[in-house]
């Protein structure tokens, strides 16, 4: 690299992470009544982000591919931010917040190609309290072992694909945890993905992130999603080695309500079922299979601010869930509301290992 790129590199990552830091932050402190609040809690970090950009040079051919993720990159957490920014004028409404976290999985995607040339990025991929675990930056710098990283089934984001994401430093020689991680409605699996690389990708997780058949998961009626589920697990679990003893099905909102849903029955392959700010019917505990559902660890995440679900709707289903006979964990959430809190992801694995 020229010394020129060399600068433009140094000035334009920290307040592009600082960009995609801040719509992180949004979407995980997201709360209709607070909305204002949060945003001026973030500042205005896309002002460093366009300033440093108005002034990038040129950069060589050679360079291009690199260049062009860094841009795109940048361009989601500007728009990002700009979506939001919109949301706050008259005419603007939680669709307008919606619409614009969509640019924050997108920028994380285009960023995430450049991993291996850039330190700095590939310790934004980890969980805050190991960016400075030097022994996991050094296994992370090696060079990716192959059919390793980032993978589409089917057309990325496209009804019954998935997107995979396989550490790079995978070896066959012993057996990885599985997470299959169902996103929200109106959602898909390669936006999903990002909710959890970071996790898997410090502590060794295996991550698949399906989308669903239809509009959002089978919750009534007739159920694909089950089925594309486990033949997308088989096809996984025929190239790499799963740990059979721990597999967790998680998800958010309808993806964690259709964890109850699949989970439930009595040929699910999975060992742990964590819901997170997901409703629940009584008689789903009343109608799942009682062998099945006796002695199954299962992690309920929920916001006391959630108001979509409220959490009593939780509450009801840890009662109902004990009460079967499952092995229930309860984390009731004070600051959080229909969010996805991305730190408890640390919690479920360290919960999935603990068998």
């Amino acid at each position: 690299m020229s010394d020129r790129m060399v600068d433009d590199i140094v000035a334009l990552l920290p307040p592009l992470l600082q960009g995609l830091e801040a719509l992180q932050f949004v979407a995980r402190n997201l709360h209709p009544p607070a909305f204002d609040a949060v945003m001026e809690a973030v500042g205005q970090p896309e002002n460093a982000l366009q300033t440093v950009r108005a002034g990038l040079g040129g950069w060589p051919e050679e360079f291009a591919d690199l260049r062009h993720h860094l841009d795109a990159a940048s361009d989601g957490v500007l728009a990002g931010i700009a979506g939001l920014r919109a949301a706050q004028q008259p005419g603007g409404d939680m669709t307008t917040v919606f619409r614009a976290l969509r640019h924050s999985p997108r920028a994380q995607e285009a960023l995430y190609a450049t991993v291996a040339r850039l330190p700095p990025v590939s310790s934004f991929f980890l969980p805050p309290a190991l960016r400075e675990n030097v022994a996991l930056a050094e296994r992370l710098a090696h060079p990716a072992a192959e059919g390793t990283g980032v993978i589409h089934g089917g057309v990325p984001g496209a009804r019954s694909s998935f997107s995979l994401y396989v550490p790079e430093y995978y070896t066959s020689d012993r057996a990885w945890p599985l997470v299959v991680a169902l996103h929200g409605g109106t959602g898909n699996g390669r936006a999903f993905l990002w909710s959890w690389l970071a996790d898997a990708r410090a502590v060794g997780a295996i991550l698949i992130a399906p989308t669903a058949a239809g509009s959002t998961w089978a919750l009534m009626g007739d159920d694909p999603d089950t089925p594309n589920i486990a033949q997308i697990c088989d096809l996984v679990q025929s190239r790499y080695n799963i740990d059979i003893a721990r597999q967790l099905l998680t998800g958010m909102s309808d993806g964690g309500t259709f964890c109850y849903v699949s989970g439930l029955r009595a040929e699910s392959r999975f060992t742990h079922l964590a819901p997170v700010s997901a409703t629940f019917h009584p008689l789903m505990a009343q109608f799942a299979d009682a062998d099945r559902i006796r002695g199954l660890p299962i992690h309920l995440v929920h916001g006391r601010l959630d108001w979509m679900f409220p959490v009593q709707t939780a509450r009801e289903a840890r009662d109902a869930l004990a009460a079967a006979g499952a092995h229930v964990t309860y984390r009731e959430l004070n600051d959080l509301s229909h969010c996805y809190p991305r730190e408890i992801n640390t919690v479920l694995l360290d919960w999935l290992d603990e068998r």
